[in-house]
């Protein structure tokens, strides 16, 4: 039997006004706080507690469409619990087991409310991204740059790499990739003052990206930013603005290219650029390297099938997995490693599928499905399980999932009033 709409989500009108536009500010405060993880607790945690409350409070719901990634998520964590049954008493890795549970119901709690009043709460939230990367954003330009004085310098920085209001340099760029996708959209389709002002907020961010001196995230800036505007080159029915698109990539790519060249000509900026753009990093290579300890590990995995418990691979091996499929499989065992992936690639392929399916918010969508298949490509170079706006985005896309085919039903269904 076919699922109804109300199945997948419900219309923007089954929540009072004034209630609706208290969730769309905490949609926002949630975006925004994201961006400050430095101190614990953060306005992260702090922002999102409450708006699980509200919107349990005014009416959120469970729809059965989530029930795939809520068995997903249970089995996932419950991989993890097992396997770090005879570790719990070490403080360290209690913790981890909670941040896991954690991230997974932020992940499931983005999904139930953004599948309704859609388009408005994806809005909010893309607006307080965007304020919130600009805040990390700042920070880190002005602590690399001393412009905050030897304090800001300390707190914003990490082994000369900006990190922003982020406690890693690595995961201050990766976090800035999503803001950036929306602001690279605005530049490319907004009227030239809205224009205008985007573009200079992108080159914020991107040389926040930069000087963050992270090989992923600068990957992840240009190859995210060329699939997302392909993707809206296809899916942009107008041919004035496919020529827009297309005019302006090339205008961006021209002035990034400039901009990088004066950048580099600083020597701080271009000895550090120099050292961590090559693919010879001591910490890649041999044995024992990333990529060697990548192939060891698997094998290890399919040996033990309750792994050897979170946080426990550096007792094995010089580094930490930098995979997180890898880091599934030894952190929980098979369940983990089983659910993690399907998990991931199980989200991928309903996104695809959502790509060219027409709805008020698909433009919002591209960005973020971008950014996605960015970080789940990361993911296989570095542990993302514990990042937050991973979570996020794949609640979202759950989110994208139920809204979409509940737009398109009622689209498809006459109103019996």
């Amino acid at each position: 039997m076919a699922l109804a709409a109300t199945d997948y989500a419900l219309p923007a009108t089954a929540t009072p006004p004034g209630i609706a536009a208290i969730q769309r500010a905490l949609m926002w405060a949630v975006g925004a706080g994201g961006a400050i993880v430095f101190i614990e607790p953060s306005p992260y945690e702090i922002v999102t507690l409450a708006s699980v409350i509200f919107f349990f409070a005014t009416g959120l719901r469970m729809r059965p469409v989530f029930i795939p990634l809520l068995i997903l998520l249970f089995l996932l964590n419950i991989g993890y619990t097992i396997c770090s049954i005879y570790l719990i008493d070490k403080k360290e890795v209690l913790n981890w087991i909670l941040t896991s549970w954690y991230m997974a119901v932020t992940a499931l709690f983005f999904a139930m409310v953004l599948c309704e009043d859609t388009a408005e709460r994806l809005e909010s939230l893309r607006r307080g991204l965007i304020f919130g990367a600009l805040i990390a954003s700042l920070a880190a330009i002005a602590g690399y740059f001393h412009l905050a004085g030897s304090g800001g310098y300390d707190l914003f920085t990490l082994y000369s790499r900006a990190r922003g209001t982020f406690k890693d340099p690595n995961v201050l760029g990766a976090y800035l990739i999503l803001p950036a996708m929306f602001l690279l959209q605005s530049v490319v389709t907004q009227p030239f003052a809205k224009s205008f002002r985007s573009a200079i907020a992108l080159g914020i961010v991107s040389l926040a990206v930069l000087l963050a001196f992270s090989r992923a995230s600068w990957g992840q800036l240009v190859a995210c930013s060329a699939f997302m505007l392909v993707l809206m080159y296809l899916t942009t029915p107008s041919p004035a603005q496919r020529t827009r698109i297309v005019t302006v990539a090339i205008a961006a790519a021209i002035c990034a290219t400039l901009l990088l060249v004066a950048l580099l000509s600083f020597e701080s900026i271009g000895g550090l650029f120099k050292e961590r753009a090559s693919f010879n990093q001591s910490y890649d290579g041999g044995r024992f390297g990333r990529f060697g300890r990548h192939a060891l590990g698997f094998q290890m995995a399919l040996e033990l099938p309750f792994g050897i418990g979170p946080l426990q691979f550096s007792n094995y091996f010089p580094e930490d997995t930098h995979n997180s499929f890898l880091n599934a499989f030894m952190s929980g065992g098979w369940i983990a490693g089983i659910c993690f992936p399907a998990l991931v690639f199980i989200t991928m392929i309903m996104g695809f599928k959502l790509v060219f399916v027409r709805v008020p918010w698909q433009r919002a969508y591209l960005a973020i499905f971008a950014a996605f298949f960015g970080t789940v490509s990361e993911a296989f170079i570095i542990d993302v399980d514990h990042w937050r706006h991973f979570w996020m985005m794949l609640g979202i896309m759950w989110a994208m999932f139920a809204a979409a085919h509940a737009h398109t039903y009622r689209a498809r269904t006459p109103d019996p009033f």
